[in-house]
């Protein structure tokens, strides 16, 4: 039987590939690991970001597993451009999902990417960790939860872990910090 969780990175100093945990982030990737603990885990893959590869280290070392870099997982880019008007647009790109501001990616294509790695995942034996982002993971929690939308991204957490359930075709949250 496989088990796929999906987990949002820890709380990081900003949105840049690049950008780091936050102390109280370190505090949470710690927490993290002892939430997985006693889980027999098979694999853990993240996106190339920074954050969300420390947000897991902690509980690939405690494992003895490395960590497999997916770039499907990257967050979206929403735009190119600096917008003020950021957060309306992107209430939008849930209401909207083709939806493309210039230098973007729609919504529909993010969720996507990671329902790609998601799917493969659950067709494999063994529990498998996912490593992303809010953004993302707020579309691809938005296609099994028709309520979740803009409402939920705006109420995720750094972490959050959700499980997928590829027989039901549901998401559940099954633990936030």
């Amino acid at each position: 039987m496989s088990k796929v969780y999906l987990i949002r990175h820890c709380q990081a100093e900003g949105q840049e590939p690049g950008a780091p945990l936050t102390e109280e982030g370190g505090n949470q990737a710690a927490s993290l690991m002892r939430f997985f603990k006693e889980m027999e885990v098979r694999r853990i893959i993240a996106s190339p970001f920074k954050r969300a590869v420390d947000s897991i280290q902690p509980l690939a070392e405690s494992k003895g597993l490395d960590i497999q870099i997916h770039p499907h997982l990257s967050e979206r880019v929403l735009s190119a451009d600096i917008l003020p008007d950021w957060l309306e647009k992107l209430e939008q790109s849930f209401s909207d999902t083709e939806l493309v501001f210039e230098g973007g990616e729609s919504a529909r294509a993010a969720e996507e990417r990671l329902s790609e790695v998601v799917e493969a995942e659950s067709k494999k034996k063994g529990t498998t960790l996912i490593v992303t982002h809010g953004g993302i993971l707020s579309h691809f929690l938005s296609k099994y939860d028709a309520g979740f939308g803009f409402g939920g991204w705006q109420r995720l957490s750094n972490p959050d872990v959700y499980m997928f359930d590829s027989e039901k075709k549901t998401v559940k949250r099954v633990w936030h910090e």
